[in-house]
């Protein structure tokens, strides 16, 4: 599947996600134990808002911390709508994922860039499911490609924090089971 691909499915699928929660359900708990339902959403939103300028190559400290905090307010299907639009809109810009973008590593390729966004996509889309009591809709070919390009990298992630360790699944899981166990769900 190639990055364009996998993000436009992890994304459509996050969407839906999004507009499926209750109005009480934003504040139950999620898999990712230091974020309920809202703040996961406040996450991705967070993340989409950095995107288009990120693409468009901008530093951060050119962008700053305006995207820090609490970026949902009262309306978080609508600030995700607002940054999903504009984030979807700049990772389709002819030649975005050509060059380098800048995050807190250093720089890094934007195709790279665009695998960890999608990853997230992914991954917070099973957890937002979870945490809003629906089943989640990866599909197999999606889950596979996230897997594909997440292997390599995912014991450096569990070692430096921003996964917790592997979770065991049967030989015989899903796509889907061993993404999400692979950085740290119990699926």
């Amino acid at each position: 599947m190639e990055l364009i691909d996998a993000f436009d499915t992890a994304f459509k699928e996050w969407d839906r996600l999004v507009h499926e929660v209750g109005e009480r359900q934003w504040e139950d708990p999620t898999p990712c134990s230091e974020w309920n339902v809202r703040e996961l959403v406040n996450h991705l939103v967070g993340e989409h808002l950095w995107a288009p300028h990120l693409l468009n190559g901008e530093t951060l400290a050119e962008v700053g911390d305006r995207f820090d905090g609490d970026v949902v307010g009262d309306a978080p299907v609508a600030m995700w709508e607002q940054a999903g639009s504009a984030s979807r809109s700049a990772f389709h810009r002819k030649g975005a994922l050509r060059g380098s973008v800048h995050v807190t590593g250093g720089k890094t390729p934007a195709t790279e860039f665009g695998w960890q966004m999608t990853t997230d996509l992914a991954v917070h889309g099973w957890d937002l499911a979870q945490g809003i009591g629906v089943r989640s809709r990866m599909p197999d070919e999606l889950a596979d490609a996230v897997y594909e390009h997440v292997a390599p990298q995912a014991e450096s992630w569990h070692e430096s924090g921003i996964f917790d360790p592997p979770v065991p699944v049967p030989d015989d899981a899903v796509p889907q089971d061993r993404l999400v166990a692979l950085l740290g769900r119990r699926p």
